[in-house]
């Protein structure tokens, strides 16, 4: 059982996949039809050998550029900032960016061994200096390790003169305060808009 010892302990190399896990699905791999389980290895495959990172913003790409880069409907001159790849994907999902991003390709967490220099950042210093770039919105993850990582980006544009914001902090749409943290709420208060005055008439929905 040699082969299939080696298979499962390389699934277990995978992010969140224990050993129980790793098991059960050597043992579907065993069951379904060779046809699946070859065509799941030629997707592995194709990814190791089609996909690369975007030169212009680190993103993944297929071709020479990824296809947001490629893409000149998209406004050239607001970028937003992503840890990852698959954060980018979230924001993409949402609909409401038409910009560009760059992935800085990781934190800043100097206790798992994570420093500025191990981000894209003097890159994107790069762009804000070269290319015509109006604002640079931080779209980092809102834990210790994303704040800590967004004050870097900002410190590092601060030279350029490039204005920088960052994504909004709070309570979400449809959520209960009674459930919220106290790191939610305090975000939602430090970050809460402006209605107006007491003396004229209250926000009103869209009727």
């Amino acid at each position: 059982m040699k082969v299939l010892e080696h298979l499962i302990a390389q699934l277990e190399q995978l992010p969140g996949i224990g050993s129980r896990t790793a098991e059960r699905l050597a043992y579907h791999l065993l069951k379904v039809p060779t046809a699946e389980v070859i065509a799941l290895a030629d997707a592995i495959h194709a990814v190791k050998e089609g996909v690369r990172e975007c030169p212009r913003c680190h993103n993944i790409a297929e071709g020479e550029i990824c296809g947001i880069c490629a893409d000149d409907s998209r406004d050239a001159g607001i970028i937003c900032v992503v840890e990852q790849p698959k954060d980018l994907i979230v924001i993409e999902q949402s609909g409401r960016f038409r910009g560009r991003y760059h992935v800085l390709g990781g934190n800043f967490a100097p206790m798992e061994g994570r420093g500025a220099e191990a981000l894209t950042v003097s890159h994107l210093v790069e762009r804000a200096t070269r290319e015509e770039i109006r604002e640079v919105i931080i779209a980092t993850n809102p834990d210790f390790e994303g704040d800590g990582t967004a004050m870097i980006v900002w410190e590092a544009l601060a030279p350029t003169g490039v204005r920088v914001s960052r994504i909004a902090r709070g309570v979400p749409s449809g959520g209960h305060l009674e459930y919220m943290n106290r790191s939610i709420i305090r975000d939602a208060l430090e970050g809460r808009t402006q209605y107006g005055v007491a003396s004229e008439d209250p926000p009103r929905g869209e009727e």
